[in-house]
């Protein structure tokens, strides 16, 4: 398998996340579609990234989508089957989330200061802040969110709490510091700890 996609995108760390996980060997291919001549746009219309591309050939775009494949290829299930499946995908909702409200912010931010709409930034800050309360609520300092082991609700909420101490810093921990103990805990996992993106290995080293 091929992972096309930029090193820095959350979208893209979420899949490389998923395949150490699942064991699965593949080769990752660091383009960007701002790259000139870059093939993001001829294997997916809407010139996003991730894009996988199988050893046979198909092609699937989307983190979420890519990520439902890949646990088809063989446990450990990050999805399980039956009533576990819903809170997990509800998990997976909040954090994705909460990367599209950081990204979004951090967007808006790169404007030119006289074209930046604050309230704009204002409110993706709030959706962040909303997110991270209510996942310390639902949490209740529990290992894993859902059942014994790890799965896909605990790997969107990692990865979106890493992401924010990248582009959103701000100290959620001093008020929901059992989500902070929860984070140091899944960061330590070495899908999360091979997967840093450049740059964010100074903000996960920074003392707390």
């Amino acid at each position: 398998m091929k992972l096309y996609g930029h090193l820095t995108s959350p979208y893209v760390r979420k899949v490389r996340i998923a395949l150490r996980e699942k064991n699965l060997r593949f080769t990752h291919v660091p383009e960007s579609p701002h790259d000139p001549g870059n093939h993001i746009a001829d294997m997916n219309p809407l010139g996003k990234v991730p894009v996988l591309e199988t050893g046979d050939g198909r092609v699937f775009f989307d983190s979420g989508l890519i990520v439902e494949y890949l646990d088809e290829c063989g446990a450990p299930r990050l999805i399980p089957h039956g009533e576990e499946r819903w809170p997990v995908l509800q998990w997976h909702v909040l954090g994705s989330g909460m990367v599209d409200a950081v990204v979004a912010r951090l967007l808006e931010g790169r404007r030119p200061p006289g074209q930046r709409a604050q309230d704009l930034i204002d409110a993706q800050e709030l959706k962040v802040r909303r997110a991270i309360a209510w996942a310390d609520k639902a949490a209740q300092g529990r290992p894993y969110l859902i059942g014994e082991r790890f799965t896909l609700a605990d790997l969107a909420l990692g990865l979106a709490l890493e992401y924010v101490d990248f582009r959103f810093p701000h100290d959620w921990r001093s008020q929901h510091p059992r989500l902070g103990e929860w984070l140091a805990g899944i960061s330590a996992r070495s899908s999360f700890a091979e997967t840093v993106p450049p740059g964010m290995e100074k903000v996960i080293d920074a003392p707390r």
